[in-house]
């Protein structure tokens, strides 16, 4: 650090000495104060001394892993490439050029003595870049298919990805970013022409788009509670619920039909009963006479038959996607203290929406023909042959899916509630403090909005004939994309709440994958499963 060199330091220390004893203490303190600074950024300055370097190497890996995962959708999800023979030679000088680079990074980093750490660093983008450039006549060919296409949409649809994947990380800072995008997926079938085919469609996706963006304006769950506000939650689900009786009691199998009536009834009394117990404790603790025991019972039983509850319905699409909702939606009810109650309610129902609306799309560019949902079976959907090859639609509903994802997390400011964690939102459960079990149920209210949009993705992704592995590649590369701006975007300086935000928002980022692929596990099981009830046999004498 040319700066702070041993020449410097030693005339630092001899001027101060010979101002001390000219008593000319103002410019001795003010010398001092310099070498303090200069000290602060030499430590500063040995301490990211490699931060460039790793950076890079890091930012190098992941443009090869995302530059690679594309490659795999091109290959083995579309029709966009024919199959290229490889040639032998070239592969192995490809490789031995490949392994001599690796060498010399190695021998690079020996010479520096550099720790072990840096070793993967620098040496992952190696393997990485072979297996992209062994793709280079996929490359080629993939090229020239672009070059054909006109200038002015292969920029215009690189500029609706970039803007789409930029407001989605703005979205971790600004929550009203998510307003934004969902008042542009209101104006979707406008621009897509989709609303000449189905009006009224439309119309109620970009009502419930517009009530959606309602929620990222409002004030984070905070310590107010507005119990009227979950009561009306609770009025609203037991109407939904109560009209949802109405095709069960049609049904002609009268044996499926009482087993089917009996769940849906005992889905509508907890929805009621999570209602009562909101109402009731709350007004319990207000009065200071703490949480009656009748409804700690309730809520328990409530938490634990909605787990069960939705694997007894029929597997037809929206009796099963009904039937999860009022499972869950009892337990939230319970978890909420405010506006956040109405929140599940008003994105499930864009949810069976956009169920529809991507039924309209398949048939508006002609991929499919239109399915009849009614009768649409979850667990029918196993035929493997029936998959389809990607479409470039199918972006757009990839990156419909992880929006809706950030939107169920950030929606009602669940990472401020996580940060200011509000104890009133577990009263129904348990009034004694319990950090384990308080924590355990506020991370169960955070997770029930994403299994709604995981299980409507399910639906989604059944009915339009595509194979989950093909869109989840499509959600890496978005959230690799993120997570690359995340990276840059980590502190090491400033309060330890920008600090913690900024690692935290870049983990929450790298694992969006796998946690999508836990939910994506978890959906199929609420979707595709059921649970036999035992027959009750007949005895004749």
């Amino acid at each position: 650090y040319r700066p702070l060199s041993d020449s410097e330091q030693l005339n630092f220390l001899k001027k101060t000495r010979l101002y001390i004893q000219q008593q000319r203490y103002d410019e001795a303190v003010s010398l001092c104060k310099t070498l303090i600074n200069l000290a602060l950024e030499g430590l500063s300055y040995y301490h990211t001394y490699d931060r460039l370097f790793l950076g890079l190497s890091i930012a190098v890996s992941f443009v090869g892993w995302t530059t690679y995962v594309i490659l795999v959708i091109i290959k083995t999800h579309t029709n966009l490439t024919r199959t290229i023979q490889t040639n032998n030679k070239e592969s192995t000088v490809l490789f031995y050029s490949f392994a001599f680079v690796g060498m010399i990074i190695v021998f690079f980093l020996l010479i520096q003595t550099c720790p072990w750490t840096y070793y993967i660093y620098c040496l992952l983008p190696v393997p990485v870049w072979y297996a992209v450039v062994r793709e280079l006549p996929v490359i080629q060919d993939l090229a020239t298919k672009l070059l054909s296409l006109h200038i002015s949409q292969s920029m215009g649809f690189l500029l609706v990805c970039t803007l789409g994947i930029e407001i989605l990380v703005f979205s971790f800072f600004y929550r009203s970013m998510l307003t934004i995008g969902l008042l542009v997926f209101a104006g979707w079938p406008v621009i897509t022409q989709l609303w000449v085919q189905a009006k009224v469609l439309s119309l109620i996706w970009t009502l419930l788009c517009v009530l959606l963006a309602i929620f990222p304006l409002m004030p984070v769950v905070g310590r107010e509670p507005n119990i009227p506000l979950v009561i009306t939650a609770g009025l609203l689900t037991l109407l939904v619920s109560c009209f949802s009786l109405a095709p069960l009691c049609k049904s002609k199998n009268k044996y499926r039909n009482n087993e089917d009536v009996k769940v849906r009834f005992y889905q509508v009394l907890s929805i009621a009963l999570s209602t009562y117990v909101v109402s009731s404790t709350h007004d319990s603790l207000k009065n200071k006479q703490g949480l009656p025991v009748l409804n700690q019972i309730i809520s328990w039983m409530t938490l634990v038959s909605s787990l069960v509850l939705p694997l007894l319905s029929p597997t037809f699409l929206f009796q099963r996607l009904l039937s999860i909702l009022l499972s869950v939606m009892s337990t939230y009810l319970l978890l909420s203290t405010g506006y956040e109650a109405l929140f599940p309610l008003v994105l499930s129902g864009l949810m069976f929406v956009w169920i529809y609306m991507e039924q309209e799309a398949l048939q508006h560019y002609g991929l499919s023909l239109k399915p009849k949902l009614a009768v649409f079976n979850f667990a029918n959907t196993t035929d493997i042959t029936r998959f389809r090859q990607l479409h470039l639609d199918d972006i757009r509903r990839s990156f419909f899916f992880v929006f809706f994802i950030v939107t169920a997390f950030f929606g009602t400011g669940n990472i401020a509630s996580v940060n200011s964690f509000d104890p009133a939102s577990v009263y129904c459960f348990l009034t004694v403090f319990s950090p384990f079990m308080m924590g355990g149920l506020l991370v169960l209210k955070v997770v029930i909005p994403f299994v709604l949009v995981s299980c409507a993705f399910e639906a989604v992704q059944v009915t339009t004939e595509l194979s989950s592995k093909s869109l989840f590649l499509i959600v890496l590369v978005i959230s690799d994309i993120m997570a690359l701006h995340f990276f840059f975007l980590v502190k090491d300086y400033g309060s330890w709440l920008d600090i913690g935000t900024s690692i935290s928002h870049y983990v929450l980022v790298m694992s969006l994958t796998i946690f999508m692929m836990l939910m994506n596990g978890l959906a199929q099981l609420l979707t595709t499963k059921r649970l036999e009830l035992p027959r009750r046999t007949k005895h004749h004498s």
